[in-house]
């Protein structure tokens, strides 16, 4: 065999692999967003009612007609870090409520958003009773509801601005 066809059939074992390593990786990827997915709601999205930080009451409900973006954080989490500035641009352009679980007390939660400069609404969920009801066992997680209060998309882990702003834009559709 010449070398120059050695060299290619090298070239396209290679690729070979790598693609197959690819697609192990996806599998995989989607295996583990489903087993963290397995509990949590479908169809319309469980009211969230509670104080905010800055001492405004809020309900869930009162953003009917329109997309909301509901992301489950906690002060803890080194991955959420990474999504406050996201989370704060999409809240300058939509309905958005952010839930701080298993983070401590209301103090801790206001001298982290204070020290983070979170500006996205905040609602403190102490005890975790708001991250059961939907299901929540990873964070961050991220749900996009529909105009009418249906769950249209959840995301377990990091999510980029503009992939939340598309999923948002389709739920609007």
């Amino acid at each position: 065999m010449s070398p120059v066809k050695n060299k290619q059939g090298n070239i396209k074992n290679k690729l070979v692999s790598l693609a197959l390593q690819v697609v192990v990786l996806i599998f995989i990827y989607a295996g583990i967003q489903m087993y963290f997915k397995r509990d949590m709601p479908s169809g319309a999205a469980p009211d969230i009612r509670g104080l905010m930080l800055n001492g405004d009451h809020f309900s869930l409900s009162e953003f009917s007609g329109q997309p909301v973006l509901v992301h489950f954080w906690a002060t803890w989490c080194r991955i959420c870090q990474f999504e406050h500035s996201t989370i704060d641009a999409i809240a300058e352009d939509y309905a958005v409520l952010t839930v701080a679980t298993q983070s401590g007390s209301r103090k801790n939660v206001s001298d982290y958003v204070m020290e983070h400069k979170i500006t996205a609404p905040v609602i403190v969920d102490e005890r975790g009773s708001l991250s059961k009801i939907y299901g929540v066992k990873a964070f961050p997680t991220t749900f996009v509801l529909n105009p009418d209060g249906s769950i249209s998309n959840i995301e377990v882990g990091y999510s980029s601005e503009w992939g939340l702003r598309f999923r948002l834009w389709l739920s609007s559709l």
